[in-house]
């Protein structure tokens, strides 16, 4: 199914978005993002933009068919097929902030009522049931509303994107599935499965992904901990547990905990949409609090093996490798609980992440830039 020269709206085109962008536009699309920033606006159209995600400026450099606007309405006139890309980020209850959808939602009504029906495409992480209620609201608009959240790492988006395990579509009309599964098929290198839900069950299915994925991480540090006290290799028992193909293998090393801007809040919004549901979240509430436990064990592991010199280099303290956000990082947290006890700790890693770092931190830490 080829997506060739169709148009393609994306609206927010912060990481996620722009590498959406750049991935449609490299296979034939004719793409519009929308942005507030100006500056970043005509930073992406002069393709002087510099990104830190791998491969971004390459595709940015090369791309022929990628604008960038400051217009909503430009935006929306474009195409048919409208991806929602802005931020969700989480309030102090742990549960979603969709004032921009709500935004963008009171900026479409006045651009009015469109000739053809569109597909509105929300593409970040939504509390289930939201997505129902914008449906009506929408729908008188002439917009069809789809949920297709991304499941890919920082450092690996436009990987991730093109190579999924799984497309998730949460739909409101056969129609609309099938358009937004076309896009899919066309984006996609490999030939992934694709789960078509109502809005709902996807919904509650990106959340649930994810807390499955913190609960096999905290498992996994809580078994190697064990080894670590039993004085056997955790990385053979891990190992053998994982050659188990009911288990599997990924995420099941024992290391640092879970961090970065996804898996520690979509594990805590599952546990409030439980306990708003009247299910006791045992399961989310045991993978935080344990990954909260073996930031103490991990810390004195490492701790028993410093030097009498007191002296110890953390080698990244970005949430994970390959990425540049220090958002929850379990790294970070160990590099600031051994300075507390008295250890001097030197931070390696790039220079965007140790401006971040001592712009937290200050002389807390000692710095050293590498790779």
């Amino acid at each position: 199914m080829s997506i060739s020269q169709s148009n393609i709206s994306i609206i927010g085109i912060g990481k996620l978005g722009l590498c959406l962008g750049l991935n449609l536009e490299a296979q034939g699309c004719n793409v519009i993002g929308c942005d507030l920033n100006e500056k970043y606006v005509d930073e992406l159209n002069n393709k002087t933009f510099n990104s830190l995600e791998p491969g971004v400026n390459t595709l940015l450099t090369n791309s022929k068919n990628f604008k960038a606007t400051t217009s909503l309405a430009e935006c929306i006139n474009f195409s048919k097929n409208i991806f929602v890309m802005v931020a969700t980020p989480s309030l102090s209850n742990g549960k979603y902030d969709h004032t921009q959808i709500e935004d963008l939602i009171s900026s479409l009504t006045e651009i009015g009522p469109q000739r053809e029906e569109k597909l509105l495409i929300i593409g970040c992480t939504t509390f289930p049931g939201y997505c129902d209620t914008i449906v009506d609201k929408v729908r008188k608009l002439n917009y069809s509303v789809l949920y297709n959240p991304e499941f890919i790492a920082q450092g690996n988006i436009l990987n991730g994107q093109t190579y999924p395990d799984m497309v998730l579509i949460g739909e409101t009309s056969q129609e609309a599935g099938d358009e937004l599964e076309k896009i899919h098929r066309s984006l996609c290198k490999n030939t992934p499965k694709i789960c078509r839900l109502n809005l709902v069950e996807a919904e509650v299915t990106k959340l649930s992904i994810n807390c499955f994925i913190t609960t096999k991480i905290s498992f996994a540090n809580m078994i190697g901990d064990l080894c670590n006290k039993l004085g056997v290799s955790h990385d053979l028992v891990l190992k053998s547990i994982g050659k188990d193909t009911r288990i599997g293998e990924k995420y099941l090393g024992w290391g640092f905990g879970f961090g970065g801007p996804c898996f520690p809040r979509d594990n805590r919004a599952l546990g409030i949409l439980c306990q708003e549901n009247m299910i006791y979240p045992s399961i989310p509430k045991a993978s935080d609090e344990y990954n909260k436990i073996h930031l103490e064990h991990q810390c004195a592991h490492i701790m028993s093996q410093i030097k009498e010199d007191k002296m110890y280099t953390m080698n990244g303290v970005s949430y994970k490798k390959g990425s540049s956000l220090i958002e929850e990082s379990q790294q970070l947290k160990i590099a600031e609980m051994l300075a507390d006890s008295g250890i001097n700790v030197t931070i390696n890693d790039t220079e965007n992440v140790i401006n971040q770092v001592r712009d937290i931190f200050g002389n807390k830490f000692n710095y050293q830039v590498g790779e």
